[in-house]
This record gives C-alpha cells, sequence and structure tokens, in this order.
C-alpha cells in the first residue's frame, strides 16, 4: 500500500477559535475546512463537535448536524468521529453516544475503552464492530502497542480483517512539542509486536514537532494524521495559516518520499469503513425513509 492516507484533524477537543482564528468548530466551518483540505489532498477527517459553550461534546445530535455539512461541502471525504473522554466523559458516556451515533468510523483510546477493566472493554469494541463501525485503536505509549498485540494474539480485541491504529508521540498534558525519540520508541515497539507489517497503522503528533514525526512515518510506510488538533505553529513557531496548509505540506512531503496521496477509497480501507457505511450512515437512512 505505497498511497497514502492523510486524515486531517481540524479542531481536537480543546482548542477554540481563541487559540487560532481559523480553527473550525461550527458545522458550516468544519464543513468549509474539509472542503479546502479535501482539495489539498487529505482523504478523511477526524471530527470532534461542540456544545453551545464551545465545550468538547460527545453529542450525536452535534456530529449529525457537522456530519451532514460536511457531506453535502466535501462529498466522498471519509468521516472519522471520536469518543475521547478529555477528562470529561466516562466509559459509559463514551459507549452510549458512539453506540447512539452509530458512525461508519470511530476512533478509541486502548486505554479508555479499558477504564473498567479488559474483559468490558473488549465486549465495547465487539460490539462496535459488529454494528459495522469501523475501529481505529489509539496508542499512546510502547507498553500499550505490546497490550494492544497480546490482546489481538489473545483473539481477544475484535479488529475485523486487519488491526487500525493510531499511534500518539507525545501528549496534550506532557509538551506541546514531540520528540522525533518519542515516535522511535511507537516504532520500535510496532516492529517488536510485528504490527508493523500485520496492522493498518497512522501517526499523529503535537506542535513543532509534528512535520518531522510525520515524514518518518510516510517514510516508515505509515499513513498520517495532521491538523489543528495537535498543531497551530510550524517547526520554527510560527502560526500556520489553517489546516488546509498543514494538509498540503504533508502532501508534498509525500510526493517527495513517492507516496501519492490517496483517495477516499484508501481511506475507507485505512480507517475500517465497510458495505453500505461507505455510501450512508445508518441513521441518515432512516431519517429518510421517514
Amino acid at each position: 500500500m505505497n498511497d497514502l492516507c492523510i486524515m486531517v484533524a481540524p479542531n481536537g477537543a480543546r482548542r477554540t477559535p481563541a487559540d487560532h482564528p481559523a480553527l473550525p468548530v461550527t458545522p458550516e466551518a468544519l464543513a468549509r475546512t474539509a472542503r479546502s483540505c479535501l482539495e489539498a489532498g487529505a482523504s478523511a477527517v477526524h471530527l470532534h463537535v461542540r456544545d453551545a459553550a464551545l465545550r468538547h461534546s460527545l453529542a450525536p445530535v452535534a456530529y449529525r448536524q457537522a456530519i451532514a455539512a460536511i457531506e453535502e461541502a466535501a462529498p466522498g471525504l471519509v468521516i472519522q468521529t471520536t469518543t475521547e473522554s478529555a477528562g470529561i466523559f466516562a466509559l459509559d458516556d463514551q459507549v452510549e453516544a458512539a453506540t447512539a451515533l452509530a458512525p461508519a468510523c470511530l476512533s478509541f483510546a486502548l486505554a479508555e475503552v479499558t477504564a473498567q477493566g479488559e474483559a468490558r472493554g473488549m465486549a465495547v469494541l465487539r460490539d462496535l464492530q459488529a454494528a459495522g463501525t469501523g475501529v481505529q485503536i489509539i496508542l499512546y505509549t510502547p507498553a500499550q502497542i505490546h497490550d494492544c498485540a497480546r490482546l489481538i494474539d489473545a483473539g481477544s480485541l475484535p479488529v475485523g480483517d486487519l488491526p487500525r491504529l493510531l499511534l500518539v508521540a507525545g501528549r496534550y498534558s506532557a509538551t506541546l512539542d514531540s520528540d522525533p525519540a518519542e515516535f522511535d520508541a511507537l516504532h520500535r515497539a510496532l516492529v517488536e509486536t510485528g504490527l508493523a507489517e500485520a496492522a493498518l497503522w497512522m501517526t499523529c503528533a503535537f506542535g513543532r514537532g509534528e512535520m518531522a514525526i510525520l515524514e518518518r512515518t510516510i517514510a516508515l510506510g505509515g499513513h498520517v494524521r495532521v491538523g489543528f488538533e495537535n498543531a497551530i505553529t510550524d517547526a520554527e513557531g510560527r502560526p500556520a495559516w489553517d489546516n488546509a496548509e498543514r494538509v498540503a505540506m504533508v502532501a508534498a512531503i509525500a510526493r517527495r518520499l513517492r507516496r501519492e496521496p490517496g483517495g477516499p477509497g484508501l481511506a475507507r480501507r485505512v480507517l475500517g469503513q465497510r458495505g453500505e457505511r461507505a455510501l450512508l450512515h445508518p441513521w441518515a437512512e432512516q431519517e429518510h425513509r421517514a
């Protein structure tokens, strides 16, 4: 798989337009950003929504509004929702929201989905997979990569045809500038467990270190997530213009490394979107029939 899936994460759970005026939070702003990022080379978007006070939300109604706006403005762009707790939501809240929304794709941190024990977490992931949702597992540390591999080997962690993984180099609460050494440690664990070859994996990183780590990822055969969720400046600390600029930078790096930014078909493969979910969300189908 030489083509590259570029997923844009345009806002995240924590930042608002007060941090950067081009950070989108409304459905209309998200739709405009999605269109410009699609044109710049992104094939997927990792989507966060807000409540009326601009706080992180998992509300299905807010997601449906944002998804509808994005699908109209950027047809074909694959949409992945989040289950991120951000210190606000407990596992029961995350599961309830994901079940009610029934998204085509979502991400779930291994540490969060197993917060009430591995057995409960694996049952949650099995239910989501059975409902047709493509699940990408988020891993923050080498130890979590080894735990993920152990659960896969034991047949406990449902992965569909292939594991889909997101490696996060750095942490929001630690430093806003990821160190390439953090990525190297994650990738080493990926190789040690065999997941570098057995999984479809993606990386995101923070701040000034974002682009250097994404370049390493591209060179090593991984896919990338880029955007204002993780970095609003360039490597020198200068404010980035917008999300599309960051996507275009990654696309240029990919072409220099002889990898071509792929389209929605590749994104669906990398994120595990299946069947009719490629065309129509189940809740949209129900509303259409009504």
